[in-house]
Formats: structure tokens, C-alpha cells, sequence
């Protein structure tokens, strides 16, 4: 048997079979995702030169901001081109072994990183909301920058876990991915083993970390809302609810669909990639959107860099 196992040739070639649609909805998916994809670059490369080039802006908060907006840039290209590529031609969702590898690889080091980062996020929230006083030594430049590098490497200490534990199988035949890009469980369904014990430590992993950081979070917001009630003036409550309103949106648009997708029973292959859909193409356009629409201190920075480039011509 294993010598059998030797002689059959492994797998070189992946095909993403892509999102399910009708063939006459091919342009209209490929125009509509492109726009989105576009515009996601776009809001959050702005993000990153507004809180670059605004010295007002150079704080704990938009630190992690900045982090933020940089994984959603690599977060989207990752996986939306090679689906847009699948769309528009037979071919298109052909990959490499290796590049599988590195796809999934790198969709799981920036989506464990941005979900450490959430939990970040929502800590510094706490910090500065129940302790206005303490809240500069509290979450010092050093502070900040050792918290936004731990959630690096945590990610990327996560992503090698599932990167191993999926690709240390033998793939030997079909090879056609039931998603839009690789990602664990619908390439462990192809493998030429038993892979109940990879699934099994692939679901505690995603769901130690997902449920861990969700329930962090919510403990963060259960604290602030106790300490916003606290709060004396109708004003100041309604700019603290205001402050965190940003952050509890993109929360539940990025958590939700990962834990409908990670952990729960059964896998529908269908179900899975149009769900996956708004935390890999439609979570990091909102970021931007919802951080720049909500948010005063960033409008000002955008109004301010407007007028800088208007300036320059008559210079």
C-alpha cells in the first residue's frame, strides 16, 4: 500500500473552481469586484498617507489604524485578483502547487493578524475611555509598537501551524478546489489520507483564536460601556459610544462570517465561498469607508491634505 502510495504521481496543478454564478453574470461579477478591489487600494493607501503625513494623527489609535489598513491592502490582493482571473477566462483559476501554498499561507498569516489586531484595537478603546488620565503612560510609543508587533507574529506563528498541517498530506488526484481561492478545508478534502486529525487540530486552532480574541473584545466593550455610563454628560457619553462605534462595525463584519465559515458543523462548499465573500472583499473596503465617514479627526486630516494639494499648482 505504501509503496503504492509512492508510485501514484502528487498533485502539481490546482484549479479554483471560483464563485458559483451563471455564465451571463461572468462580466457583471468581474466588473463589480474589480470596482470594489479598486476602491479598497485606493480608501486604504489614503488611510495610510493621512495619518502619515498629519502629525495629529501620530497616536496609539491610528498606529494601529495604520496596521490595519496596510493587511487589508494585502489582505484583499491575495485572494480578489486570482478570483477575478478565474472569471473572466477557463484557465484563470489554475495554481500552481506552490503557489497554493503560498496563498493560503499568506491569507492566514494577514486574517490572524488582523484579527489579533481587533483585540488590540479594542483594549487601547478600553485604556483610553476608562483611563483618560493614565491613558498616555499607559499606552506608550513603546507599548504600542511591541503590541502591533505581537500581533505579527502571532499571525504568522498561527499561519505556519495551518500552512504545515494542511500541506504535510499527500495530494495525488482530483485537484479541483471548491473555492475562490486555497484555503484548509476544501483542500483537505482532496488529499490521499485520512485528515480527520488535521481537521480536528486545524478547527481548535481557528477556534481558539477566533472565539478568544472575539470574547477579549466583547469583555473590552463590556468594560467601556460600564465606564461610558459613568460618564456625567450626555455629550461625552454620546462621543465615547461614537469613538468605539467604528470598531464594534468592522468587528462583527469580519468575525461573523470567519466563525459561520470555521466553526460550525459541516461544510457547504457554495455557502462557504459566498460568505467568505465579506471578510475577504467586502470587510477590507469598509474599513476605510466606515473609519473616514465616522470619524472626525480623519476627515479634518483629509480636508487638510485636499488643501495642501490644491496649494501646490499656484506654488
Amino acid at each position: 500500500m505504501e509503496a503504492a502510495v509512492r508510485n501514484v504521481s502528487l498533485v502539481t496543478t490546482f484549479f479554483l473552481t471560483g464563485l458559483p454564478h451563471t455564465p451571463a453574470l461572468g462580466s457583471t461579477l468581474f466588473g463589480v469586484f474589480l470596482v470594489v478591489y479598486v476602491l479598497t487600494v485606493l480608501g486604504n493607501l489614503l488611510i495610510l498617507l493621512v495619518i502619515s503625513v498629519d502629525s495629529r494623527l501620530h497616536t496609539p489609535m491610528y498606529c494601529f489604524l495604520t496596521n490595519l489598513s496596510f493587511i487589508d491592502v494585502w489582505f484583499s490582493t491575495v485572494t480578489v485578483p486570482k478570483m477575478l482571473m478565474a472569471l473572466v477566462s477557463p484557465d484563470g483559476g489554475a495554481l500552481s502547487f506552490h503557489s497554493c501554498v503560498a496563498q493560503l499561507c499568506s491569507f492566514h498569516f494577514l486574517g490572524s493578524t488582523e484579527c489579533f489586531l481587533y483585540t488590540v484595537m479594542s483594549y487601547d478603546r478600553y485604556l483610553a475611555i476608562s483611563y483618560p488620565l493614565r491613558y498616555t503612560s499607559m499606552m506608550s510609543g513603546r507599548t504600542c509598537a511591541l503590541l502591533a508587533a505581537g500581533t505579527w507574529l502571532s499571525g504568522s506563528l498561527h499561519s505556519a501551524v495551518q500552512t504545515t498541517l494542511t500541506f504535510r498530506l499527500p495530494y495525488c488526484g482530483p485537484n479541483q478546489i471548491q473555492h475562490y481561492f486555497c484555503d484548509a478545508p476544501p483542500i483537505l478534502k482532496l488529499a490521499c489520507a485520512d485528515t480527520s486529525a488535521n481537521e480536528m487540530v486545524i478547527f481548535a486552532t481557528i477556534g481558539v483564536v477566533a472565539s478568544g480574541c472575539f470574547l477579549l473584545i466583547v469583555l473590552s466593550y463590556v468594560s467601556i460601556v460600564c465606564s461610558i455610563l459613568k460618564i456625567r454628560t450626555s455629550e461625552g457619553r454620546h462621543r465615547a459610544f461614537q469613538t468605539c462605534a467604528s470598531h464594534c462595525i468592522v468587528v462583527l463584519c469580519f468575525f461573523g462570517p470567519g466563525i459561520f465559515i470555521y466553526l460550525r458543523p459541516g461544510s457547504k462548499d457554495v455557502m462557504d465561498g459566498v460568505v467568505a465573500v465579506f471578510y475577504t472583499v467586502l470587510t477590507p473596503l469598509l474599513n476605510p469607508v466606515v473609519y473616514t465617514l465616522r470619524n472626525r479627526e480623519v476627515q479634518k486630516a483629509l480636508l487638510k491634505l485636499k488643501d495642501k494639494i490644491a496649494l501646490v499648482p499656484s506654488e
